[in-house]
């Protein structure tokens, strides 16, 4: 399952649903608006294999780093999230459920930092062209 925080735009889930990336945004299908940070996590508790994306950088933490989900922080402007969402996707170390269970990601133009379960260190990762 891909959940949508409430910061991203109508605009970019019709862009993701049109792509045909099933996404469930916070405040529309799941939970309610204005649901605070703590509670989101507690929520991602409640499912398996769940990439949630939000441009609250404050997810970007290695404590929250757990094996059934998957956070990814955009560090893009609001109208681009659609598209590094799709580019995420097809990145060939996150095109699978199980590649990216566990880690905490922080997406921006130049690459990613990766936060792993269990992991001492970030990691980098750059764009493949």
């Amino acid at each position: 399952m891909n959940i949508l925080d409430e910061n991203i735009p109508e605009s970019q889930r019709q862009l993701l649903r049109g792509w045909r990336i099933q996404v469930r945004q916070i405040g529309h299908e799941i939970a309610n608006k204005g649901v605070k940070d703590e509670a989101i996590v507690s929520l991602l508790h409640q499912f398996r294999s769940v990439t949630f994306f939000t441009r609250d950088l404050g997810f970007y933490d290695n404590k929250l780093c757990h094996a059934n989900y998957c956070l990814v922080c955009l560090a893009v402007g609001q109208y681009e999230v659609a598209s590094f969402i799709r580019r995420f996707f097809q990145h060939p170390a996150f095109n699978t459920h199980t590649k990216r269970m566990g880690k905490v990601i922080r997406v921006t133009h130049l690459g990613m930092r990766i936060w792993q379960l269990h992991g001492e260190e970030e990691d980098m990762m750059m764009w493949y062209k």
